[in-house]
Order: C-alpha cells, then sequence, then structure tokens
C-alpha cells in the first residue's frame, strides 16, 4: 500500500470539496473494494475521503410513499430494518444474503451501486424497483445509474447520497450464488407496483439488465407459470470458473421463476 492523506469530513459539502481539490482523491465507506485493491498496490489514491462522518448519509426513513435508504447505510441495517421488512421484505431478504455477517456490518448500499460489481446484489434490487439514486448533484433513475462493466452514470466529483425505493404491490429476489462469496452467480429480482412489472437480473451479465419478455408475461399473469418457455440470449453473458453462459443463461430462467414464487405483498 502507498501512502495517502486521510479525511473525515463532517458534511457532504466538505466531502465534496475535498475531491474538487484533489482529483486524485478517493472516496470510502465500508472498504470492501477499495481497501484490497489499494494493499495490492492496484490502486494508489493521493488521499482517502471517509464518508462514515456525515451523519446524514445515514439512516432509514419513508417518505411519500418510497423507502429512502442513505447510502453509508449497512447492508445488516437493511436487511434489520423493520420498516424495509414491513414495506419491500424481498429489499431486506436480499439486503441479508450478500457476503457474511462482517461484510453486511461494514458494507454499504452507496458503495456497493457506486462500485457496480457485475455479481452485486443491490443493482437488481435498484433496477427491479424503478429506484432513484439521489447524489449531490442530481436525482439518476436506477435504469440510466448502471451503465457497463464497474462503471455507473456518476460524475467527477459526484456523490451518491441516498437511494429512493417505491413501495411495490409485490417484490421477490432470488440468487444462485458462490457457496465461498455469496456473490450472486444469477440474480433475479422482480417487482410489480407504481413501476409497473419489472424483472432486473444480476451476475448473468457484465452490468444489470432488464428482461421485457418475462415482464410482458408477468403483465398479463402474476405467476411463475407465465414465464416457462422464456429464454435470454447467452452470447453476451459472463463465462468463468464458476458458470458457463449457457448455464448462466439457465439459471435466469430459474430464479426468475423462484423469485416470483417468492414475492410477498
Amino acid at each position: 500500500m502507498y501512502g495517502f492523506e486521510y479525511h473525515k469530513p463532517s458534511s457532504l459539502d466538505e466531502a465534496a470539496k475535498l475531491l474538487a481539490d484533489n482529483e486524485e482523491a478517493s472516496l470510502i465507506a465500508g472498504g470492501h473494494t477499495l481497501l484490497p485493491t489499494m494493499k495490492q498496490r492496484l490502486a494508489a489514491p493521493s488521499a482517502i475521503v471517509d464518508l462514515g462522518g456525515i451523519a446524514d448519509l445515514k439512516g432509514i426513513r419513508e417518505e411519500g410513499g418510497n423507502i429512502v435508504v442513505g447510502a453509508i447505510t449497512t447492508h445488516d441495517a437493511v436487511a434489520g430494518s423493520d420498516v424495509v421488512q414491513a414495506k419491500i421484505p424481498a429489499m431486506a431478504r436480499l439486503a441479508g444474503g450478500i457476503g457474511d455477517p462482517q461484510v453486511r456490518n461494514r458494507g454499504t448500499i452507496g458503495g456497493s451501486i457506486a462500485n457496480n460489481d457485475p455479481a452485486a446484489d443491490y443493482p437488481a434490487g435498484l433496477v427491479g424497483l424503478g429506484a432513484i439514486v439521489r447524489t449531490n448533484k442530481r436525482e439518476i433513475p436506477a435504469d440510466d445509474f448502471f451503465v457497463a462493466l464497474f462503471e455507473t452514470a456518476l460524475e467527477e466529483g459526484e456523490i451518491v447520497k441516498e437511494v429512493s425505493f417505491p413501495v411495490p404491490e409485490k417484490a421477490g429476489y432470488a440468487k444462485f450464488h458462490n457457496p465461498a462469496s455469496r456473490y450472486a452467480i444469477v440474480g433475479v429480482f422482480v417487482s410489480r407496483g407504481p413501476q409497473g412489472v419489472r424483472v432486473a437480473v444480476t451476475g448473468a451479465g457484465p452490468c444489470v439488465f432488464r428482461v421485457k419478455e418475462m415482464e410482458d408475461a408477468l403483465s398479463g399473469n402474476w405467476s411463475a407459470d407465465a414465464l416457462k418457455g422464456i429464454t435470454v440470449p447467452e452470447d453476451e453473458l459472463n463465462a468463468d470458473l464458476h458458470a458457463s453462459a449457457e448455464y448462466r443463461a439457465h439459471l435466469v430462467g430459474v430464479m426468475a421463476r423462484r423469485a416470483v414464487q417468492a414475492a410477498t405483498a
């Protein structure tokens, strides 16, 4: 690990100014991705801006029929939230299935979505519910936020502030996970609600994506049987030592049906 300056601002404005003053600075929340890459000397920021001291970025609240989650709220806090469990239980289960207890008690929703790992769970939750990502500069629909492999719509100096989730009528999440890391080899989030019927897939491709054919089928018949025979093309899916593209394509259908079966009001 190379040397760096450490800053722990107490406000979002202060954090933004630190980033603006040092273009080689990096933000840190839970640190599960940044710290290992720094230790391996694959990343060498000149300064670290720790968001952990910004109280406005923590917490979960109801707002205008939505559930709003602060950017540095941990996975464990989302999983254990009475509000999330009552309003969007599928999101509570999603958060509770991320990594292990150590990861869930340090990792944050903002850090996860800003990193946009192709096997992360939260991207499926955000796209699957039609969430809005609020930053220190603007609001970004989840459909536009996740751009490509480890790439988002965030601009230079832009910081995730919170995520606003519409409360669905029904929602479910199912994933086939890596037994060691619990990352999603394939995960599917389905919902029916204010944003219509949505089916979002993580783990299968370089970036989270929606399956319109499944959404159309569920719009007419909300049941696992409605998805039988619907497949996704394997030519753009991931292939690695954990699963081939062909197997991931098969898992999309299996996990989608399980997600519908698991969906609760």
